[in-house]
């Protein structure tokens, strides 16, 4: 059994390492291979499985609680495993969302600096950074090029 206080505390950390890599890429092209596939892949692999084990033992929550009500949802959250599980859902899928954004705009020869503020709005407000990324993206012209 997991402790879901310890394994979302080292969850944390280890999401901080793919942002960092991240940042670092943006600036440093030599990085860039190591750092999209660390925080698109890697990272959020490894906290999919720490995901997995940990709805497999928050699992007596979902008597309790669901999702198809706020109350259910709270209900549910309540148990630490399943909250920490949800901890990990938003932590790989936030990742995986701003290497995608990193890699995109390598791809497309967009500026570091027009991504920069895209990352750590993505890293903490998830939806609001990739909104972001895609509207300065839309007011771009199309470059595409080598990673």
């Amino acid at each position: 059994m997991l402790d879901p206080s310890l394994t979302f505390s080292l969850a944390g950390k280890l999401a901080m390492l793919g942002w960092l890599s991240l940042l670092v890429a943006l600036f440093f092209k030599p990085a860039r291979r190591y750092a999209f596939a660390s925080a698109q892949f890697v990272i959020p692999a490894i906290l999919a499985v720490g995901y997995i084990l940990m709805i497999w033992q928050g699992r007596a929550g979902f008597e309790t609680g669901g999702f198809g009500s706020i109350e259910a949802v709270r209900a549910l959250f309540a148990n630490d495993a399943a909250l920490t599980a949800g901890w990990l859902h938003y932590l790989a899928f936030d990742l995986f969302v701003g290497a995608w954004i990193s890699r995109d705009a390598a791809g497309r020869g967009i500026s570091p600096l027009i991504v920069l503020p895209s990352l750590p709005l993505t890293f903490l407000f998830g939806p609001a950074g990739l909104l972001l990324y895609l509207v300065a993206r839309s007011a771009l012209p199309a470059k595409e090029t080598v990673q």
